[in-house]
């Protein structure tokens, strides 16, 4: 595949990028709660600091993680270096991937990237 069909964000291939998920799995941590604007506030600090992937949550898992991916996609997040990811999961055993509310909530949340762990899959 040639990198010219690429996104022109997507870091380089041989490159060394950070992906950070303090957004999600440092929003776990006993005492934290981050708002809406919080997250969007870190997300634009990591960028600033080079961050190469951002997991900004979970959609369709937390009514704040949502509305983060709805607000971001919506231009209230512009990102420098990073490229914002979700974090999801597959379909839902017994229940076609065409039907499974949370595969459509990580869709919705229009990024270019999907992310499970340390896995990223281009969509």
């Amino acid at each position: 595949m040639s990198t010219s069909s690429l996104p022109q964000r997507l870091p380089e291939r041989d490159a060394f990028h950070v992906y950070d998920t303090t957004l999600r799995d440092g929003a776990q941590r006993e005492g934290i709660s981050y708002s809406v604007v919080d997250k969007l506030a870190v997300a634009r600090l990591l960028d600033d600091y080079g961050v190469g992937f951002i997991e900004g949550g979970w959609p369709g898992a937390l009514p704040k993680d949502t509305e983060f991916f709805a607000r971001a996609a919506d231009g209230e997040l512009e990102l420098d270096h990073a490229t914002l990811v979700a974090f999801g999961m597959t379909r839902a055993a017994g229940r076609p991937a065409a039907e499974d509310p949370q595969l459509a909530a990580l869709l919705a949340a229009r990024t270019d990237f999907r992310g499970h762990g340390a896995l990223l899959r281009r969509v």
